[in-house]
């Protein structure tokens, strides 16, 4: 049966199991953290050097954390040292600072000894991202595109354009209007660009459509991008 009390150890002198029970408890956890990131990650492309580092970054937490111990001198030397390092690669989610900060987390409670503590955060941790995995604030990212159009209008073809518009977006910023005169004829031509939420993914096409069956409207171009998680 195995012995709780193996994991206490003195942090001045950790014995060899001591060491080697943190860093299995920080392998483990770090995984069930990279897992969770890989699970819950909407991103397409999923760079496997950021899921090796949410593991190994722990492990070397760990190390430290056991090497300074409750020794200052130790603590004040490994602070110059890692001043030294330069670290150049930027997190421009800030999603995956967060993954990230939990790796760490779980890699200095598991080298203080704090096991429980890095197990129930760990556990929380990974819930919480599952949970946020099917709310509402997950929504894809790929619903968000910019919608062009010419318009010879009138006050109330541009009306019926709008209805559309809020029939399949659930929002909506102008981000630009470019007004020309038609030549020969009375009224104005008008660009417009739209920054648009569809409402449903697969209603891209319906919703162009329903534009271009208008016989003002001309040029209609709806373009979708994608924004993966970058690392």
């Amino acid at each position: 049966m195995f012995d709780l009390s193996a994991l206490q150890y003195n942090s001045e002198n950790p014995t060899v199991m001591s060491v080697l029970l943190t860093v299995l408890f920080s392998f483990l956890l770090s995984s069930l953290v990279a897992f969770t990131y890989d699970k819950t990650s909407r991103g397409v492309y999923k760079p496997l050097h950021y899921l090796q580092t949410l593991i190994l970054i722990s492990l070397v937490a760990a190390t430290v954390m056991q090497a300074i111990g409750d020794s200052l001198a130790r603590g004040l030397g490994m602070l110059g040292a890692l001043a030294i390092i330069r670290f150049r690669t930027t997190l421009r989610d800030p999603r995956n600072m967060a993954f990230m900060f939990a790796s760490l987390a779980v890699g200095i409670s598991c080298g203080v000894g704090g096991f429980k503590i890095a197990g129930v955060g760990t556990a929380g941790f990974c819930i919480v991202a599952f949970l946020l995995r099917l709310s509402p604030y997950s929504s894809p990212n790929n619903l968000v595109g910019n919608l062009r159009f010419e318009l010879i209008h009138e006050s109330i073809e541009r009306k019926e354009a709008q209805k559309i518009i809020n029939k399949y977006c659930s929002a909506k910023v102008l981000i630009s209007q470019k007004v020309a005169a038609v030549d020969g004829k009375k009224g104005t031509r008008s660009e417009y660009v739209y920054q648009v939420r569809l409402k449903h993914i697969d209603s891209g096409l319906e919703f162009v459509q329903a534009l271009e069956e208008m016989e003002a409207l001309k040029k209609v171009n709806l373009d979708i991008k994608d924004t993966p998680d970058n690392v």
